[in-house]
């Protein structure tokens, strides 16, 4: 009958849980779990081809691209915005334009030949994020131009979705209708209220001094008091 072990903390015995190794022999460590990282590159596609054939169906893999092979402009992303993404590629493909979709499954190991590949011939690539590193901007683009080194591929970042505002096809039309006219920039913030930050900004100047962000902005939003009780 399985009992359940329980791990007590005894000062009396201190014992060590889980300690990585030491400075001897930790580059190692690392470096085998990237070689097995790099591994699960050929390992994936054997798997989805052996559940493909048990299951009939696709089961991840590494990049699922849609409409990509004509594709004058992609859009990568990730996760369950790839299906809003796709109807918006329809309706703009229903309008003559080239465009086309590249769904990145597998993020670690990061599928680079592929990526290369799904996006060679295209003439620009829009990485719609939502994931954002503060001081920097997305975290997939830069895999992405690194995987096109030597292509002069023209590349924006936009950033959406971030505490689980919804990515609407509204918004996404509104976004390629601006980038079809060069007027995405390096780093976009989809649906950013700018004047809900000038006066954020405002107050910042005025006040010299940062104070309650958050608050501050829900107060404008009515979603908090603005006198307190």
């Amino acid at each position: 009958m399985y009992k359940r072990q329980r791990q007590i903390l005894d000062p009396a015995d201190p014992v060590s849980i889980g300690a990585m190794v030491g400075p001897e022999a930790f580059t190692e460590v690392r470096y085998l779990a990237h070689h097995r990282q790099m591994e699960a590159l050929d390992l994936i596609p054997k798997v989805v081809d052996e559940f493909r054939q048990v299951f009939g169906r696709d089961s991840g893999g590494l990049v699922r691209p849609y409409r990509c092979e004509d594709a004058e402009t992609i859009i990568v992303a990730l996760g369950s915005v790839l299906g809003t993404i796709k109807d918006v590629v329809d309706e703009r493909r229903d309008r003559g334009e080239r465009i086309g979709v590249l769904g990145i499954t597998s993020f670690r190991p990061f599928p680079r030949e592929l990526v290369r590949q799904s996006l060679w011939n295209a003439t620009r690539f829009i990485a719609l994020e939502k994931a954002f590193s503060i001081g920097v901007g997305g975290i997939v683009a830069p895999q992405v131009r690194e995987a096109l080194e030597g292509h002069p591929i023209q590349h924006s970042t936009v950033i959406a979705g971030l505490g689980g505002r919804p990515i609407t096809k509204e918004s996404l039309h509104r976004m390629l209708d601006r980038s079809a006219l060069g007027q995405v920039g390096h780093l976009e913030f989809m649906d950013l209220d700018e004047d809900m930050v000038e006066r954020e900004l405002y107050r910042a100047v005025t006040n010299r001094r940062s104070g309650p962000v958050a608050e501050n902005m829900l107060k404008d939003l009515g979603a908090v008091r603005a006198d307190p009780h």
